[in-house]
Order: C-alpha cells, then sequence, then structure tokens
C-alpha cells in the first residue's frame, strides 16, 4: 500500500499543547467560512449553488443479501442510509423530476447532482449499472453524477464504467470508512478490511474518481484520539472530500438495541463541536467538506435528540471556530 500506518493524532487544541499553527489561514477563499465547504467548490466550478438529489437505484448489499451478513451494519437503518431518497420502484428519470420539484418548491435552482443513496450502488451487473447512471447523467440539469458504494464493491469492469461516464460529466464515489480501528469495524460489522478501503481509493485515484470518504464520530468504545486517527489517516489519502457524520442511535437498528440495552456515552452539543474543530485543524486544505454533522430521521432518532437542530449545530460550530480562532488545516502537517 501507498500509506504509511497511522501515526498517533495530536491531542486536543482545547488542551493547548499543539504549538504555533503549521499553514496560514485561507480564510479569504472559502467564502467567509473557516472550513472548505462543498458549496464553495460547487460554487466556483458551476458558478451558482448546485443541489443534491438523493435517489434510489434499487440495490442491496453484500451486509444484507446474505453474502458477508443479513442485518447490515449495526447504525443502518432499514432504508440502508437511504432514508431521504426518493423510492426504489419509480423510473430514475421519474425520481428526478420529483426531487427537483421538491427542491424548487423552496428554491430557485437549476443545477444538480445525481446521488445515488441508499444501500451499495455498484452491487450489481454492470448492464444494469451503466443504464442505471446514464440515465441520471442524461438529464439536462444534472451537473454530476455521486455515488454512494462500499471498497468491495468496485470490480474492474465497474471501474471502466465509471471512467467512461467520467469523461461525459463529473463523477464522484463516495466510500464508507468509518473508522480505521479493526476493533470498531467488527463491533459495527463493516465486512471489509482498512487494507480493502486503502486498495480502493488507490484504484479510483488510478482512474481519476475523486472519491469521499465517510467518517462516523462517537462510535461505541472509541476514544477522542481514536477519532482523530481516523480522521488524520483520511487527510493523507488521495481523496477528495470527507463526511464527518455525527453518530445517530436509530431505532430498528442493532446499534439502537444494543444502547437501550447497553448505553453507552454519546457527544454533547458542544462537546461535538470542539471536537469537529479539531477534526478541521488536522485536515489539509485541500479537502472539501461535505458535511460536519448529519439529521437522521426524526421519527427513527433516539439519541442524541440536539442533532435535530441542524442548523443550529452547524452555526455553533462556526462559532467554535472563530472562538478558537483556528480553521481547516491549521494544524495539518503533511508526512
Amino acid at each position: 500500500m501507498r500509506w504509511e500506518k497511522t501515526a498517533s493524532a495530536p491531542p486536543s487544541h482545547t488542551e493547548g499543547s499543539l504549538g504555533q499553527p503549521i499553514c496560514q489561514n485561507p480564510l479569504a477563499s472559502w467564502d467567509g467560512k473557516r472550513y472548505y465547504s462543498i458549496d464553495s467548490y460547487l460554487k466556483r466550478t458551476f458558478g451558482e449553488k448546485v443541489y443534491r438529489l438523493s435517489l434510489h437505484g434499487g440495490m442491496t448489499c453484500p451486509n444484507r443479501d446474505g453474502t458477508l451478513g443479513a442485518r447490515g451494519c449495526i447504525f443502518c437503518s432499514a432504508a440502508g442510509s437511504g432514508d431521504f431518497a426518493q423510492k426504489a420502484r419509480i423510473p430514475i428519470p421519474e425520481q428526478l423530476a420529483a426531487a427537483k420539484e421538491q427542491i424548487r418548491q423552496k428554491r430557485n435552482c437549476h443545477k444538480f447532482i445525481a446521488y445515488f443513496q441508499a444501500f451499495t450502488n455498484t452491487y450489481a451487473p454492470v448492464s444494469y449499472l451503466r443504464k442505471l447512471f446514464t440515465e441520471a447523467i442524461s438529464d439536462p440539469d444534472v451537473v454530476l453524477l455521486s455515488i454512494a458504494t462500499r471498497p468491495d464493491c468496485l470490480s474492474q469492469d465497474t471501474l471502466r464504467l465509471l471512467q467512461e461516464l467520467n469523461q461525459q460529466k463529473p463523477v464522484w464515489v463516495e466510500l464508507g470508512l468509518q473508522t480505521i480501528h479493526p476493533k470498531t469495524s467488527q463491533l459495527i460489522r463493516s465486512g471489509f478490511s482498512l487494507e480493502c478501503f486503502q486498495t480502493a481509493v488507490q484504484r479510483l485515484s488510478d482512474v481519476q474518481i475523486p472519491v469521499i470518504a465517510h467518517v462516523i464520530l462517537g462510535l461505541p468504545g472509541e476514544s477522542r484520539a481514536e477519532m482523530l486517527e481516523t480522521v488524520s489517516y483520511v487527510g493523507r489519502l488521495p481523496a477528495f472530500g470527507i463526511k464527518l457524520q455525527l453518530l445517530h442511535v436509530l431505532s430498528d437498528t442493532d446499534l439502537g438495541t444494543l444502547y437501550q440495552e447497553h448505553p453507552f456515552p454519546l457527544f454533547s452539543q458542544d462537546g461535538y463541536c470542539e471536537l469537529i474543530a479539531d477534526c478541521l485543524e488536522l485536515l489539509p486544505d485541500t479537502v472539501t467538506i461535505h458535511r460536519l454533522t448529519g439529521d437522521g430521521p426524526k421519527d427513527l432518532l433516539i439519541a442524541p435528540l440536539w442533532s435535530r437542530a441542524k442548523r443550529s449545530v452547524l452555526n455553533q460550530i462556526q462559532d467554535t471556530l472563530k472562538r478558537r480562532d483556528t480553521w481547516q488545516g491549521k494544524y495539518y502537517k503533511k508526512e
């Protein structure tokens, strides 16, 4: 593999032990934010705000169909993390039309990302994927295709398809890493190794497909230092972006059962916002930030209930960064 084993993350900035900043503040180039948001990137690339349309490709997951398991990852809802996506049985052009109409009732928007979100969106024959993805990018309002999948579901034929589609419109691949720590990966039943993830990132990078890595903060049994180790690891990858996701405990999941039977610590809003600031400090300022918290389905959310107020959380993260006079990449050091 091309990456060295992750070193221990430095202590939290709030402990006052990180020393002097390593990079200069690039605040002026980030539309007033203290991190490189995906909104900033999209506005600069496409000239205006671009909205995400969550689609359902009708696929399942090897962690659900019996190949690796039948219950999925312990945190995953019955919708396969696609609780906000369109319905699976509706043809893609109709899903796109319905999703656009929902957004246009509130926003004056013209450009969209076709985001295949639910379950594992390369877990199908290439002929099926070709039809599905081609229908999505054929919509004139769609400027980009984003595909959420697993690192163990990227065959050579699938990579060739993605490379071909990327010549027509930009293609992103979102990979669920969640953690680099084997004990946690085993607990959450991810079903793939860190080596598998590394290989997938490199193969996608080799064919010039940008990768967005998903990381969950607050997984049972993980320390703050371990979470920062995972974030630091992503910062050393050839990754285009990262999603930092607050752990949501949802009903009708094995995580929900575990929490109710054996409650484990969850972040307070203040503690989470401080951790996000720590994470951003460790990431290079070239990595786009696609998510800083997340909003679980309100009818399924058991905890933490404060996460329902997503706008409040995002505002507090900004306030925390300002109070600490910090920004993305402040303590990132290229190895």
